[in-house]
């Protein structure tokens, strides 16, 4: 109790000291992207009762995948599907059952592919969880977003790697796809989220589109805590939407493809 009341007296300073400095009302768009759920995580109601729309990224195959998804969808947020892949460093076990690694055959990439997006209903887009490694891969790449687009899901490049192949590929298949800009919390700190928090804020003066990623799990409820004080502030610049409403046209691109 005594962490979470420091918490919120330290995010409090730090929103007051720039809600204060707020300018006159921007509309640009930015969309908030939660990675990770599907797990019984920590911070996931929390996030899921934000009171804006956010895009919710579900693992498949895990204990609570379906119920966040429909929980989510009920709540009015955009469900995608948080695909693990193959990192260049780290253990397989992070990575969760179903994981789309560089030693698989095409034909056990497409089968994954296509039972991660049953497994997870309602999702409209792919992100990758990890995928440092599979996705600087063009052979596992172009079957995954092969899938995507027969699916008529659109992909979010989380951007784990600057070696990324995925917006060549994208362009060349065809999916709609989009770029993440920034992490809350590639650092579980308190001071590096709130950092970040701020550096998103800068950048909505600046940008008409932007795009954000943050954690449930361990940094859970410090991301939490630190948009319901940051919304407000983050309002007063953009609009925030799904991420399907960054992408011209995406729901007649979907329909037709149903």
């Amino acid at each position: 109790m005594k962490k979470l009341i420091i918490i919120s007296f330290l995010l409090t300073a730090f929103f007051n000291k720039n809600i204060a400095g707020a300018k006159e009302p921007y509309k640009n768009d930015l969309a908030i992207v939660i990675d990770d759920l599907g797990n019984n995580m920590r911070g996931t109601d929390e996030m899921l009762q934000l009171p804006v729309t956010l895009t919710v990224a579900i693992m498949p195959f895990l204990e609570t995948t379906s119920e966040d998804a429909k929980k989510a969808h009920s709540l009015g947020h955009e469900v995608i599907v948080h695909m693990p892949m193959e990192p260049l460093h780290g253990k397989k076990s992070w990575l969760g059952p179903g994981a789309i690694t560089t030693d698989l055959s095409d034909e056990e990439i497409r089968k994954r592919v296509n039972a991660a997006i049953d497994a997870v209903p309602f999702a409209i887009g792919m992100n990758h969880h990890m995928g440092s490694k599979a996705t600087a891969d063009e052979r596992v790449m172009r079957i995954v977003l092969e899938v995507c687009k027969e699916r008529g899901l659109y992909y979010l490049d989380s951007k784990t790697t600057g070696k990324t192949v995925i917006p060549m590929l994208a362009k060349e298949i065809g999916v709609p796809y989009l770029e993440n800009e920034l992490f809350f919390d590639d650092q579980y700190t308190l001071r590096h989220i709130l950092k970040q928090a701020n550096k998103l804020s800068d950048s909505l003066d600046r940008r008409k589109t932007s795009i954000a990623i943050g954690h449930v799990g361990i940094s859970g409820m410090k991301v939490a805590t630190m948009l319901k004080n940051y919304i407000p502030l983050y309002e007063n610049k953009a609009h925030i939407v799904p991420l399907s409403e960054l992408i011209p046209q995406f729901e007649l691109i979907n329909e037709r493809l149903q």
